[in-house]
């Protein structure tokens, strides 16, 4: 997969991280995305760890698993932050 569609991919899984997590935790939108790049990257490896499946293409499942990853990035940002 290229790194534009990772890139795409961990944008769409941060917002969607933020919308099921909101608050200030992830801070601004440059941070959202960066931490979202990250969780895509995350969710792919957690995904072939436990056998469900890797982030390949831009797919909803895809998506999923990346967001999945980007809520871990997320939580685990909040917990180091305070």
């Amino acid at each position: 997969m290229g790194i534009l569609t990772w890139i795409i991919l961990g944008i769409l899984a941060g917002a969607l991280a933020k919308l099921i997590m909101p608050g200030t935790q992830g801070g601004g939108i440059i941070s959202t995305m960066i931490l979202g790049i990250v969780g895509a990257f995350v969710g792919g490896f957690i995904g072939n760890i436990i056998g469900i499946g890797s982030v390949h293409g831009l797919n909803i499942g895809s998506i999923f698993t990346a967001a999945f990853g980007a809520l871990v990035v997320l939580w685990l940002y909040t917990k180091f932050k305070q």
